[in-house]
């Protein structure tokens, strides 16, 4: 029987076996998509509610396409945590009612990575409203190109943060969003306006910081590592700091 044909043209009333193909499947592959369907949930929790897993879902993701046990043992370690500490979640007060940022960067530090990773999280009423930890598109030469990249990432969402809240009725636009980073080196590129071009990777990243600051839209300060908030956004941490900036974004029982 023609089977193209009855597909094209007819119903196939016939039950049809097929054989996979040699080399369709490899070892140790076989259940890609159940970890891409468990990635995606897990990422859908990290959207909403759970800052705290941000960095280990995003490095989990990268390797949806080809994972090996030793990402499914990670995975596997995010779910054993998640299932340890289902009773978090996200908890805000009336004060204080100003909207602050932290920002952080991680450069190469695996030899099978080529890009640093940025992380951003800003905070109203002291909880967690945007976060975002993600794979940096533009390669850094330094620690402080990375932290720079991951700066103006956060002066990006920081501009639209400020353009929601000032449409609140309670909240007003005119205050500069405070944004922390614990690089001074990138703190003073971005507030040096004599730019020498020198970095012409970066820019249009520095033009960008630039206007923000001129325009009052955004402000800098430095913060020491261990009381960064993004810093977990960025890098594996042990647990006791994970749970320490957890609480400190309003991820409380």
């Amino acid at each position: 029987m023609d089977v193209k044909i009855a597909f094209l043209n007819g119903d196939l009333n016939e039950e049809i076996y097929m054989e996979q193909p040699e080399g369709f499947a490899f070892s140790g592959q076989e259940d890609k998509a159940e970890y891409a369907k468990i990635i995606g949930s897990v990422m859908f929790l990290m959207n909403y509610t759970r800052p705290d897993i941000a960095y280990a879902v995003s490095r989990l993701s990268r390797y949806t396409h080809n994972p090996n046990n030793e990402h499914w043992s990670a995975l596997h370690r995010l779910l054993r945590y998640l299932k340890g500490t289902m009773n978090l979640c996200l908890h805000f007060n009336k004060f204080p009612a100003v909207l602050e940022g932290f920002c952080d960067a991680n450069w190469v530090m695996d030899k099978d990575e080529v890009s640093s990773t940025s992380g951003y999280v800003f905070t109203l009423g002291g909880g967690a409203i945007s976060w975002k930890s993600v794979k940096q598109t533009c390669i850094a030469r330094s620690t402080m190109e990375s932290e720079f990249i991951a700066l103006e990432l956060a002066g990006q969402e920081a501009e639209w943060l400020r353009n929601l809240v000032g449409d609140m009725p309670m909240w007003g636009s005119s205050v500069p969003v405070s944004i922390h980073c614990n690089s001074q080196a990138a703190i003073g590129i971005a507030k040096n306006y004599a730019y020498n071009g020198k970095m012409r990777h970066i820019r249009i990243r520095h033009g960008a910081l630039k206007e923000l600051l001129k325009n009052g839209i955004i402000s800098l300060e430095y913060v020491r590592s261990e009381r960064n908030l993004a810093d977990p956004l960025t890098k594996g941490l042990t647990r006791r700091i994970i749970l320490e900036t957890s609480r400190a974004m309003g991820l409380n029982p």
